[in-house]
């Protein structure tokens, strides 16, 4: 992400939308179409805003997403005075607005963005990777991911189940198949998906010695969503060097689903309390992270 000293220069179409919050004609954007895996950053600032998975099409005319990079994108009043427009949450650049209850997907939101906002980069080049890890309360893994270096942001929610947009009561009856789960976006330059894979491995515990009863399973159960098959490798084969020092792991090594964001209650839990969690896990498990 850049700061204001080095924005992007905008030309006139540009700055008309994401300074002056206009809006490009539909069908006509460069991204309207655009189906390469990949990651989109704000063209003015180059922040991360939408991976391409949560991209679709919606015949709208302009390039549709159900879910956004957490922390990226802001939710403001738009000057009508009644819809939601949406800025880039770092450099307040125009890219849209969002709407809620057209159940093109089964998170049943639509952001409406502006090519003309956004810069596409290939998933082979992309500055900024999503990472999820699941090991018990969301809370105080949350706190301790979001320390990690090059962590860029973090969040909660719910993954791996069968039911759309759960609550957290419906996840914590047991019946809807999901577990609580801190989704990571993280700066390649900075870290990279082994080395937060390590850190996630350590300070959780993850073996049939450590978890007994419910907590093998469940809402709390410790397990690695893999977003291509590079995670996976690196996940499968730190396992397999943990099972090698004679650790009975039990953490599932499976394809991401959708991530469900949980209330806003639990974002930041620790960080809203001002404090830090109490007697938190941490055993260190390979040679160095």
């Amino acid at each position: 992400m850049k700061t204001k000293e080095s924005y992007n220069s905008l030309n006139k179409m540009e700055a008309q939308v994401i300074l002056d919050k206009g809006t490009e004609p539909p069908f006509t954007g460069e991204y309207n179409k655009n189906e390469l895996p990949g990651l989109y950053l704000c063209r003015q600032c180059e922040a991360p805003l939408y991976f391409s998975e949560d991209k679709f099409s919606s015949g709208c005319g302009w390039p549709s997403f159900d879910d956004e990079i957490p922390e990226m994108v802001k939710k403001v009043l738009d000057e009508d005075g009644y819809r939601k427009e949406i800025v880039c949450n770092n450099c307040g650049g125009h890219l849209g607005h969002v709407f809620d209850g057209e159940r093109f997907t089964d998170k049943n939101v639509r952001h409406c963005v502006n090519s003309i906002s956004m810069r596409f980069v290939p998933s082979e080049q992309a500055p900024y990777e999503r990472a999820i890890f699941a090991s018990g309360c969301f809370w105080g893994k949350e706190f301790r991911l979001r320390q990690q270096k090059g962590v860029v942001a973090t969040r909660v929610g719910y993954t791996g189940g069968k039911v759309s947009r759960p609550t957290y009561r419906e996840v914590s009856s047991g019946l809807t198949g999901h577990t609580e789960a801190v989704e990571v976006i993280f700066d390649k330059k900075l870290t990279d998906f082994e080395t937060l894979a390590k850190f996630f491995f350590e300070m959780h515990k993850a073996t049939n010695a450590e978890l007994q009863g419910k907590n093998n399973d469940g809402k709390y159960r410790s397990a690695i969503f893999y977003l291509n098959d590079y995670q996976r490798k690196i996940a499968d084969n730190l396992v397999e060097q943990l099972k090698a020092k004679g650790l009975e792991i039990v953490t599932q090594v499976v394809r991401a689903t959708s991530f469900y964001k949980a209330e806003g209650q639990h974002q930041k839990y620790y960080q809203k309390l001002g404090k830090e969690p109490e007697r938190m896990f941490y055993e260190k498990r390979f040679g160095s992270i």
